[in-house]
């Protein structure tokens, strides 16, 4: 069913994604934060992951995969930057190579 999945993020993956970066008792950083969970769905949904996996916020690896993109780009000095999009790249590969996240049929 392409199209059939919801594309608004969740409150309680916002929540989870700002205890990630340690801006949990703001919403300041909320844009932000809402640009980089659709950037990680993007790229997700690039290397051919299923949007309805891409896009589902309860999806245990989907969930942590955007979890790691968001720690990896938030904020101008990361020292942990790096070990965080690696961390996402390899994640990444992982489901591409998932049936459950690249058929319908699985």
């Amino acid at each position: 069913m392409a199209g059939s999945y919801n594309r608004e993020i969740s409150e309680d993956l916002l929540y989870a994604a700002r205890l990630a970066v340690r801006a949990n008792r703001t919403s300041v950083f909320d844009n932000e934060i809402k640009d980089l969970i659709s950037a990680a769905r993007a790229e997700l949904t690039e290397i051919g992951i299923l949007p309805s996996k891409a896009y589902d916020d309860m999806d245990p690896l989907t969930r942590r995969a955007v979890i790691l993109y968001v720690k990896a780009e938030f904020g101008l000095d990361n020292p942990d930057a790096q070990r965080y999009r690696e961390s996402f790249d390899l994640l990444k590969r992982h489901l591409a190579l998932a049936s459950d996240y690249i058929s319908e049929e699985a």
